[in-house]
């Protein structure tokens, strides 16, 4: 770490009131490396009238510390289409930084490291819908936002985890079929049947995080935390879906967390979330699973620093592609949850 980046005590002063937050789930001996790099990241945005956008997954001191708009993939979609900041640096995944792109072409749109992907993004492309397209013709594409944005130019709206039941269901009686073709994740879809009634055609994708997780798991928490409320993601397999109290996007997740307040919760998604949802609701016990987004974890601070040090790296898309894709996706915005 270089001179400028010592942990001063202008810098801890600067600092203060962000560990003040954070400190229930970030060492006190950790802050010391953390605080200069927060401190220059928030002077940097300033300077460069930049914004970050922080999802969920993000580890707390880039969650709390930087991030100026914080939340699941809708609700960065939105904001990314709001601010009027001229940079948007996307502590996410590839496909979210895309998607900001998509919704503010005039911006410039970073991601502190281009091999931060997805799991689900990487097993479908534009050929495969285009494929899918052919052999159920006439029915509705109906695409999760984790793809990339030559999938989501291909098909005919866009969904997140968190709106995916109203989005199968609105395009289902829009086209007025029973039947969508609902891609990539074939556990998101599969748990989005069985709330609407919708037959869904499935793509054989999942989330290395979520696929992981089993029934028995969920069965060996109860057993060894009792009383404990289970939250699961929809990304789940159906039968740990079955198996939790309550399942919904992260966002429905910590909704729920903040208006039933369980003495004990385990939320069955990426790690990073308990610690930042721990923050917020101190009084509640969280037992904490640990399957890690790889790439999630690629998003540091080091690399945001660098990202708008260097202006990199810097998102760009095919603007035919791009037009295309940002129907699917304003199609979805435009559908009241």
């Amino acid at each position: 770490m270089g001179l400028e980046l010592a942990y001063t005590d202008a810098v801890a002063r600067d600092t203060g009131r962000l560990y003040a937050k954070v400190a229930k789930v970030i060492p006190e001996i950790e802050w010391p490396v953390h605080a200069p790099l927060i401190a220059e990241i928030n002077r940097l945005k300033r300077e460069k009238n930049a914004v970050i956008l922080g999802h969920n997954y993000m580890t707390p001191e880039i969650f709390h510390c930087v991030s100026d708009f914080v939340g699941d993939s809708l609700a960065l979609a939105r904001e990314a289409a709001r601010t009027d900041a001229a940079v948007i640096v996307q502590a996410g995944v590839h496909f979210m930084a895309e998607t900001s792109k998509i919704l503010s072409p005039q911006k410039t749109v970073l991601i502190p490291d281009a091999r931060a992907g997805c799991s689900l993004a990487a097993s479908i492309t534009g050929a495969d819908v285009r494929l899918l397209r052919q052999k159920h013709p006439g029915l509705p594409v109906v695409t999760y936002v984790n793809t990339s944005a030559d999938v989501k130019a291909e098909s005919d709206i866009c969904c997140t985890s968190g709106n995916a039941v109203k989005v199968v269901e609105t395009i289902a009686k829009e086209f007025g079929t029973d039947t969508v073709i609902m891609i990539p994740d074939q556990y998101l879809a599969r748990n989005v049947a069985a709330k609407t009634g919708v037959k869904v055609i499935t793509w054989a994708g999942a989330c290395e995080v979520h696929e992981r997780f089993t029934a028995e798991e969920i069965r060996l928490y109860r057993a060894q935390h009792p009383g404990v409320t289970v939250l699961a993601h929809p990304e789940c397999p159906p039968d740990v879906v079955a198996e939790a109290d309550f399942a919904g996007s992260t966002a429905a997740m910590i909704g729920y967390v903040g208006q039933h307040h369980p003495a004990r919760v385990v939320m069955i998604t990426e790690c990073s979330m308990s610690d930042n949802v721990a923050v917020e609701y101190p009084d509640v016990e969280f037992v904490r699973p640990c399957n890690l987004c790889p790439h999630m974890k690629r998003i540091t601070l080091e690399g945001i620093l660098h990202s708008l040090q260097t202006m990199s790296v810097e998102i760009q898309i095919d603007p035919a592609i791009s037009a295309r894709a940002k129907v699917a996706i304003d199609r979805m915005l435009a559908i009241k949850a």
